[in-house]
């Protein structure tokens, strides 16, 4: 199912996890932001925050949604590995457990994001309808 229209930031932090994706959100968007203007800086010198490694863990998903994810440069080819490695860095005795609650916190989001698109869409479905422009 894919979703044309995005949707503000705003609307994001009340949803579940919320606080977790927008921290992400706005460090990788303030990393496409500053690109460019990082002269000598190393692809291994990046670090992503564990927010921002858990939005591009959903980033497929969440753009399908309508969540504006930035495609970082220099990203990780596997970011379900370096999130782990990044959360095993901070607790290596509770990793496992720290980056499950992390991906269930994700999904969780993300099906709540889809729940607004959806209700969003119908909505503007029924707009449409209401004013004899009904979509087809």
């Amino acid at each position: 199912m894919t979703y044309a229209s995005t949707l503000p930031l705003e609307a994001f932090s009340t949803l579940p996890g919320g606080e977790l994706v927008c921290a992400g959100l706005e460090t990788l968007h303030a990393l496409a932001d500053s690109e460019g203007r990082t002269e000598g800086a190393q692809a291994d010198s990046v670090q992503f925050s564990i927010e921002a490694l858990l939005v591009m863990v959903g980033a497929k998903r969440l753009r399908r949604a309508g969540c504006p994810v930035p495609h970082a440069k220099d990203a990780p080819a596997e970011p379900e590995l370096a999130l782990y490695e990044a959360v095993a860095r901070q607790a290596p005795q509770g990793a496992h457990s720290r980056y499950n609650a992390l991906v269930r916190r994700l999904v969780s989001f993300e099906r709540a994001v889809e729940a607004l698109t959806r209700q969003r869409a119908r909505r503007a479905d029924a707009s449409c309808a209401a004013h004899g422009n009904a979509v087809g």
